[in-house]
């Protein structure tokens, strides 16, 4: 059995040439956001055909699921024809969209379901990181006013937070948390989550089992589309930082 997560980074924001830490902000999506979410939408809609097929064929299946005997034969006496495609059908399918409880996430998460005829489910577990007293302000302007705290935070963001703001082993709990929980709720199924880049680093990291402290090291932007399979033994992410606005279907 195999669970399909895809894991969104919101469009982009109104404002977001400035490059500021929104955090927990609520920061609406500019009209391009907005466009980059309705072709994410789209490529959804074509890799949830695509994807049922090829896992059907994986290497994966050797690894994680245990021997089986041979599939019955869709001709007398096996699985019926109509049984087989009902199945590829539901494998195709989207169960449920989850995001974030910010309105950037929200209305994102609302262009994705629509062609599914799904209901958002918005979490307060899957906001962004509250960055304390450097909400709203530009990357210059934290440089130029927390020099000190800047650089620790930028070297080691696991040991520094800003002040009045989360630590990241706070939001690694409540978001990986949230994640456990989405997944027991849809396994075996296909699932979407449509977040934000400090949210999603977290989950990449968590998954791969790279260390917080190197968090950086994942780049997430603006309707990034991820692809993580989570199998019997281990999770296996097919696709990071995936940008799939602008090219055409």
């Amino acid at each position: 059995m195999v669970t399909t997560l895809y894991l969104i980074r919101h469009g982009e924001t109104e404002g977001s040439g400035a490059k500021r830490y929104h955090g927990s902000i609520d920061i609406p999506l500019s009209g391009r956001g907005v466009l980059q979410m309705r072709e994410v939408s789209q490529f959804i809609v074509i890799h949830l055909k695509a994807s049922s097929v090829s896992r059907r064929t994986s290497y994966l299946r050797d690894i994680h699921e245990p021997a089986q005997s041979p599939s019955p034969s869709f001709h007398g006496g096996g699985i019926s024809g109509d049984a087989s495609l009902q199945k590829e059908d539901q494998e195709a399918r989207l169960q449920a969209v989850y995001c974030s409880d910010l309105v950037r996430a929200m209305r994102g998460a609302k262009i994705v379901a629509e062609p599914h005829g799904l209901k958002v489910i918005s979490m307060e577990e899957l906001r962004e990181r509250n960055f304390g007293i450097w909400e709203g302000m530009t990357f210059s302007e934290i440089r130029k006013r927390y020099p000190e705290e800047f650089a620790s935070w930028v070297d080691d963001p696991l040991n520094h937070s800003p002040v009045g703001g989360e630590n990241t082993i706070r939001v690694r709990d409540r978001v990986t948390g949230a994640l456990d929980c989405i997944l027991d709720h849809h396994r075996g199924g296909n699932v979407l989550i449509v977040a934000h880049g400090g949210v999603n680093r977290v989950i990449l990291s968590h998954v791969m089992g790279i260390p917080l402290e190197n968090i950086f090291r994942i780049e997430q932007d603006h309707g990034a589309v991820n692809i993580i399979e989570f199998w019997e033994r281990y999770p296996v992410v097919k696709l990071v930082n995936g940008i799939v606005y602008g090219i055409p279907f």
